[in-house]
């Protein structure tokens, strides 16, 4: 007798049981493959960061300014390659709910320092010299539909326009890519000098600083440099790499690593219990079948096999449905989600993750039924039956 019949009759025996196991693991495997892919997406940012970059903030905070003058002073550190300067803008278009995120920079050296930023020759030249022209990213004038030369009004929900309002006019010079196809470039940056000369907060000064070192091993050194220049000054600095400042901002919203290993683990663990105990009943249930089919001269290890594969099966039927429509949801929501997350996919390391994860699910649910039915007596199994 083919012991894969066997396996599937004894799966299907109870219909609505294997159904209600199976949509148990369904569960624990979207919410796996939905919270595992969002933390990807977080950390993709995190991930693309360069080895070789700092970023230096006001110290009581990332939101607070730095004078201007800091800009001149940190780029003459020694061990210092390149330096630019930003300031957050905050902006929107058309609607408060349609988030556009803009930056105020230094144009030629955020070009030097941000180097993964592809701009070809002649729209990065007519971005230079334009005054109200900004640098939009493919993502970005895709999604709003944008193009070389039109003017778009960009409305800040920080700061206010010396000619009352809240919105800013722009040019479009030049549309950039990244130097590959996951870096993100739904976002814009225009002159900080622009923003300077018409909004109504006043004075010289920027929002951070971006920095290239001479070679990652001195990171720390330069770092180290810098915040000691500033010291006991009215703006002291915290440098830190760019992966730190990135996964610092990202953090702002809670640990995401702790939230996703506990609602992960909270469902595996649930699970666990539910298939663990209804593989250890349904085994336990056929204790005289088990008898019979050792008699009939199955060997122990052949027994323990076939019980320890349907528990196998029960988990990966279970766990690829719940995969496929975690896939599913997370297609349905990149359009909605692409402005704040633009590299929302499922990646094939999560679903290698998963699939590794619903192997050890049934081999810890299917071990100690299997073991049971490996050790047991024919003759107990038939008084006990």
């Amino acid at each position: 007798m083919n012991d894969l019949y066997l396996i599937y009759k004894n799966m299907t025996r109870k219909p609505l049981r294997l159904f209600l196991t199976c949509f148990a693991i369904f569960i624990a495997f979207l919410i796996f493959s939905a919270v595992t892919t969002l933390k990807s997406a977080l950390d993709s940012g995190v991930d693309l960061a360069a080895d070789d970059r700092l970023v230096v903030v006001n110290s009581i905070n990332f939101t607070q300014p730095l004078p201007i003058a800091y800009y001149q002073k940190v780029a003459a550190i020694e061990g210092v390659k390149e330096v630019t300067h930003l300031n957050w803008f905050g902006g929107f278009y058309q609607d408060a709910k349609n988030q556009i995120i803009t930056m105020a920079v230094e144009p030629e050296s955020y070009l030097r320092v941000y180097n993964e930023v592809v701009v070809i020759p002649e729209q990065k030249s007519a971005w230079l010299q334009t005054r109200q022209g900004i640098l939009i990213g493919r993502k970005l004038a895709e999604t709003q539909g944008w193009k070389i030369g039109d003017k778009i009004p960009l409305s800040s929900n920080i700061f206010s326009h010396k000619d009352g309002g809240h919105s800013w006019e722009f040019v479009v010079s030049g549309i950039f890519d990244g130097v590959d196809e996951n870096y993100d470039t739904r976002y814009a940056v225009f002159h900080y000098k622009y923003f300077m000369e018409t909004q109504t907060f006043g004075g010289d000064w920027i929002g951070w600083m971006t920095l290239v070192t001479q070679d990652p091993s001195i990171n720390q050194q330069v770092a180290d440099v810098i915040d000691a220049t500033f010291a006991n000054s009215q703006a002291e600095t915290d440098t830190s790499t760019e992966k730190a400042f990135n996964k610092a901002f990202i953090e702002q919203i809670g640990n995401i690593g702790l939230i996703i290993f506990g609602v992960v683990f909270m469902a595996f663990f649930t699970i666990l219990i539910v298939v663990g105990n209804t593989m250890a009943l349904a085994v336990r249930e056929r204790t005289g079948e088990i008898a019979v089919l050792k008699t009939l001269g199955f060997s122990a290890p052949r027994v323990f096999g076939m019980v320890l594969v349907e528990s196998l099966l029960v988990a990966l039927i279970g766990g690829f449905l719940g995969l496929a429509m975690g896939w599913l949801i997370i297609e349905g929501a990149k359009s909605s989600m692409a402005q704040f997350l633009p590299n929302l996919a499922m990646g094939g390391d999560i679903v290698a993750q998963a699939v590794l994860y619903m192997i050890l699910l049934g081999l810890v649910t299917g071990l100690v039924p299997a073991y049971n039915a490996l050790r047991l007596n024919i003759i107990t199994a038939f008084n006990r039956s």
